[in-house]
């Protein structure tokens, strides 16, 4: 039996209570030196999983290039960082812009975009995304878009295609991206300018598109610049033009449309984008990747050996670029919808 006294009883009770608070303390001090000593132990650095980077078109297409090979360079600028590239095509990178916009803004889904479609879809019918659905990260390729035959067309020059679909109007086919895509307005913008009138046959990217020109299912097809000089390589491909103000330092044989007397220019730019609401730390690790990639001696070579036309912009640059594409493709649409 206890036969301790009251007075001491209430002494033990202090004493242990004291012992506890003294236990308390001494745990609180030791995370407080652990966080200090190993402060990666206490918050690990962005990423902490692997980033999946949504590509809108098929594997082997342009923009499916430039998303490995920034892919590529950003996994050495940014502490372990591991991209899966997932690849979601069709109706002109629609589907996958859709997927994006309404991803997890967790800085664990980013994508490429690509222009005009990221601007165009959303002017040619009620989509669940605008630009105003994802935050811009950076502009990384800038492409002129370009038409192109087989090589044993009897279309030779610019002059040739306007003339062709002038004697037969409607007659001349042009395999696009789909509809509202970087090829499908480009032809539109061509339309306008030469008062012509070309039959689009829309596929599900420029790959696709390019195996029906030379299987001779199609009499001609567009794709950009860089595209265009991937495919020429080894098959019976002619460039006729090409949609930019000057020529291409990439291509100085290639003659632009400006030259035949029609002042178009036209093309895709390729960016990266995350869902709107990225996490601050995640957009600035990002931004700073892809900073130091275009300045990357083995990036940038990487990229000229493969046609890519690198056009670097910042968030700020590149959302401006953006907002004047909208105003300049919604008065196309005032002219001349697009439509399916």
């Amino acid at each position: 039996m206890d036969i301790t006294s009251p007075g001491e009883g209430r002494a033990h009770a202090r004493k242990r209570r004291g012992a506890v608070k003294l236990a308390l303390a001494a745990a609180a001090g030791s995370s407080i030196f652990l966080s200090l000593v190993f402060p990666a132990a206490a918050h690990a650095a962005y990423p902490e999983q692997p980033i999946n980077l949504i590509v809108p078109f098929p594997a082997g297409a342009g923009t499916d290039l430039t998303a490995r090979t920034i892919a590529m360079c950003m996994e050495t600028k940014l502490p372990n960082a591991h991209f899966i590239v997932l690849n979601k095509p069709g109706a002109a990178g629609d589907i996958a812009m859709g997927y994006l916009a309404h991803a997890a803004p967790d800085g664990y889904t980013i994508g490429i975009v690509n222009t005009p479609g990221i601007v165009s879809l959303p002017i040619e019918r009620k989509r669940n995304y605008s630009i105003a659905s994802f935050d811009f990260i950076a502009n990384l390729v800038e492409d002129p878009a370009t038409i192109n035959v087989r090589s044993d067309s009897p279309i030779k020059t610019v002059q040739d295609l306007i003339e062709a679909a002038k004697k037969n109007p409607g007659s001349l086919t042009v395999g696009t991206q789909g509809v509202g895509s970087a090829g499908h307005i480009s032809a539109l913008i061509l339309e306008h300018a030469a008062g012509i009138k070309l039959t689009p046959v829309p596929f599900q990217g420029t790959s696709p598109a390019s195996v029906a020109l030379l299987g001779k299912v199609i009499d001609s097809t567009t794709a950009n610049l860089g595209e265009a000089m991937t495919f020429a390589k080894g098959n019976p491909w002619r460039i006729v033009g090409v949609m930019s103000q000057a020529r291409s330092p990439a291509a100085p044989d290639v003659p632009t449309f400006k030259e035949m007397g029609l002042d178009v220019s036209s093309g895709s730019m390729r960016g990266l984008a995350a869902p709107r609401g990225i996490p601050a730390e995640a957009m600035a690790r990002l931004a700073d990747a892809v900073d130091q990639c275009n300045h990357d001696p083995s990036y940038l070579e990487k990229a000229k050996a493969t046609f890519q036309p690198l056009h670097y912009m910042k968030r700020d640059e590149y959302v401006e670029n953006l907002k004047a594409l909208d105003k300049q493709l919604r008065e196309l649409w005032a002219i001349n919808p697009w439509t399916l």
